[in-house]
């Protein structure tokens, strides 16, 4: 696992509306990632909403919906794992590059909580469950929250 280099960042959400966005599938490690966001946006003081879809290749559409809705962030999480088929690779690809598209194309940040696992053992490792040796929906909060804050910077002229 890495985390080692894990910057120290500003996550002070005073002011900030940052909506979670969940895929469902791989319920345990998906609930792992939303509770860990969830705490992270709730210490911060942002004002959070939670919207689940059925899954990751969903994500994208719904982070956009929420960022045009007038959240300021989304931290969208999901859970993909490896089978027997190219599935996999499609279905990563296409939440990937949805996501970037979306943050690209509403200049808002999109918190970046999408596990892509070769089997459920590195997810539970990374879900911030009891035992989990990171929580990857913790740090995509952590993320979504100060790419927004520096935005705020950008545009205020500092």
């Amino acid at each position: 696992m890495s985390g080692e280099g894990h910057p120290t960042l500003d996550t002070d959400g005073t002011g900030l509306k940052v909506t979670i966005v969940s895929g469902l599938w791989h319920h345990k490690i998906a609930e792992g990632l939303l509770a860990g966001a969830h705490r992270v946006l709730d210490a911060s003081g942002a004002e959070v909403s939670i919207v689940q879809v059925p899954g990751s290749f969903e994500l994208p559409l719904a982070a956009k919906a929420a960022l045009e809705a007038g959240a300021d962030a989304v931290v969208a999480l999901g859970v993909i794992v490896r089978g027997g088929t190219p599935h996999f690779e499609y279905v990563s690809a296409a939440a990937t590059d949805g996501l970037t598209r979306v943050a690209l194309d509403t200049g808002k940040p999109v918190g970046f909580g999408v596990l892509t696992l070769d089997d459920e053992q590195q997810g539970l490792d990374r879900a911030g469950l009891p035992g989990s040796k990171e929580d990857k929906g913790a740090e995509a909060a952590e993320a979504a929250l100060a790419t927004a804050l520096v935005l705020r910077k950008i545009r205020a002229g500092a």
